[in-house]
């Protein structure tokens, strides 16, 4: 018995980026390809796909956006669930960005550069936990992104916020504090926040 040949039909039918190159891809191929399932991100040259978030992540990220859209200056703009060119192989989405204001091209943009993003916040989620806490900090920090924030989920499921700012001599981010009810802070801008009220939302 042989296989039948797979029709010009059926060929054409299977996305591009269902085969990956060698080499991986590089951002600039990933912004241009068609039918990605929703906030599909390339690290290191490879697609990663996410998972359903759970409720946690979706509140928390609904309060840090109205906190930080009350709170950043008039030159700065708030972004959620974007993504940025932060390499030639990496283009990441952050839950949240605040970014300088010349950055909004167009609202029909889909990406940012790397360059004019000041803070960008992950909400860590089980089943991308490494990816949040390792690689993507890492890719920010080579990029050059001065502040980062790590949000996990306390034993009380309450956030827990870790703050880092780039340590410009290592070009590694250095924890600058962890909050867990109140997150207070004077960089990148004032800034202060009722954490625990996640659970009245």
């Amino acid at each position: 018995m042989t296989a039948e040949p797979i029709s010009e039909v059926e060929q054409r039918s299977v996305p591009d980026w269902l085969i990956p190159p060698t080499d991986g891809f590089t951002a600039d191929e990933f912004l241009k390809m068609d039918g990605l399932p929703p906030h599909t991100e390339l690290i290191d040259g490879s697609l990663v796909f996410v998972s359903p978030q759970r409720d946690f992540h979706s509140i928390v990220i609904d309060l840090l956006t109205a906190g930080l859209r009350r709170s950043v200056p008039e030159q700065l703009r708030v972004r959620r669930e974007m993504s940025v060119v932060v390499s030639k192989s990496n283009c990441p989405e952050p839950d949240l960005l605040v970014l300088r204001a010349e950055a909004i091209e167009s609202r029909f943009q889909t990406s940012y550069q790397v360059d004019d993003v000041v803070l960008a916040v992950e909400v860590v989620s089980p089943s991308s936990a490494e990816r949040d806490r390792e690689r993507k900090p890492q890719l920010y920090a080579k990029a050059g992104i001065r502040y980062f924030w790590r949000v996990e989920v306390g034993g009380d499921g309450l956030p827990e916020v870790y703050v880092y700012e780039l340590d410009r001599a290592t070009g590694a981010y250095g924890l600058v504090g962890i909050h867990h009810d109140q997150l207070k802070l004077s960089v990148p801008f004032t800034f202060d926040i009722d954490l625990t009220v996640v659970d009245r939302l």
